[in-house]
């Protein structure tokens, strides 16, 4: 009897929270990551959420942690990377339906046209005409020597079976793709110098020229200061590089943190006060290094319910893929009943 007690307990009457994290609002062709809402279904999002009359910003959510005094039922939502169409599409979105967000900023591409090293890397191995059919190729200090084979050579039919690819839960479904893990694995632990190296080196050996796909850049300077100026959204830290934090050594780690606080802070006039962890992936120096920076809270990749037992610093939050609204609608019961 107590153990059913304990049961409905905590999945009817314990007081949860949600947050949501996206990354993008557009319409791409591929989305391999599944890190894209398209802006008709986001917007269908915004109308489930405006229903729901528990939306808190992000920043309250997180003093709600602190606390240990959970709104029960309450969403916050978030979003990480500082892609361009944050602002571009997610923004007005958002306004239309007056709900709150936190827009979680890399700023090592804010005010350039590069673009993140994965998104480089999937414009060239999956998706280019032409490539050699043989690499052999020094990333830090991995040799990669594949072979291509017919695969050189992009037909329409490998191009959309690429397209269709999810990277994070197929196996690759052809040479290009299982290419693109193999050097996707290697460039993600390295140092920002070094991934910026290595990108070279594939451009070199692909033939690439200098381009640049506005549809892959980051904000400018102009609109993170707009954003920021705005009372419904507020901006946090995502480290200067987006780097893969229990990777490197607690110096590093601190850098990364530190300097991507200071440049926010420069540019928008305001503190900033919340971190979310690039990847979802921490340690203990990573959480030493957040609460010694002066954060109020940090937050991770893992799929639970925010609850009166979370850690301030390891705040769970569920990804949101392209749904419709009314799969939207059946995720988010889902996960409210977790």
């Amino acid at each position: 009897m107590k153990s059913q007690l304990r049961h409905i307990y905590h999945k009817y009457i314990k007081p949860k929270a949600i947050v949501l994290m996206y990354h993008r609002v557009a319409n791409l062709e591929s989305d391999i990551w599944d890190i894209t809402v398209s802006p008709s279904n986001f917007e269908q999002h915004l109308q489930v959420i405006k229903e729901l009359k528990s939306v808190v910003p992000l920043n309250v959510l997180a003093l709600d942690v602190k606390k240990k005094n959970i709104r029960k039922n309450s969403v916050a939502i978030s979003f990480d990377d500082g892609y361009a169409d944050n602002f571009t599409e997610a923004c007005p979105l958002l306004e239309k339906y007056g709900i709150p967000a936190t827009f979680f900023i890399s700023s090592i591409n804010i005010d350039t046209s590069n673009l993140f090293w994965w998104d480089e890397l999937e414009q060239i191995i999956l998706y280019k005409d032409s490539l050699p059919q043989r690499i052999s190729i020094v990333l830090g200090e991995q040799l990669v020597v594949y072979n291509l084979q017919e695969e050189a050579i992009l037909t329409e039919n490998k191009k959309s079976e690429n397209k269709r690819w999810k990277a994070y839960l197929q196996l690759p479904p052809s040479r290009r793709c299982e290419l693109y893990l193999i050097l996707w694995r290697l460039l993600k632990p390295l140092p920002h110098n070094m991934q910026k190296q290595s990108l070279q080196k594939i451009k070199h050996w692909a033939g690439l020229q200098e381009e640049s796909l506005i549809a892959y850049q980051s904000m400018t300077g102009d609109q993170l200061q707009a954003l920021s100026r705005n009372k419904l959204f507020d901006v946090g830290a995502h480290t200067t590089s987006h780097l893969s934090l229990p990777l490197h050594t607690r110096k590093l780690q601190e850098s990364e943190i530190i300097e991507n606080k200071n440049f926010l802070q420069a540019s928008i006039g305001k503190n900033v006060k919340l971190l979310s962890y690039p990847y979802g992936d921490y340690n203990d120096m990573t959480v030493a290094a957040t609460a010694s920076a002066a954060f109020d809270a940090a937050f991770t990749t893992a799929e639970q319910v925010v609850t009166n037992h979370s850690n301030q610093f390891l705040i769970p939050r569920f990804q949101v893929k392209n749904w419709d609204g009314k799969e939207f609608q059946q995720q988010l019961n889902k996960w409210l009943l977790k």
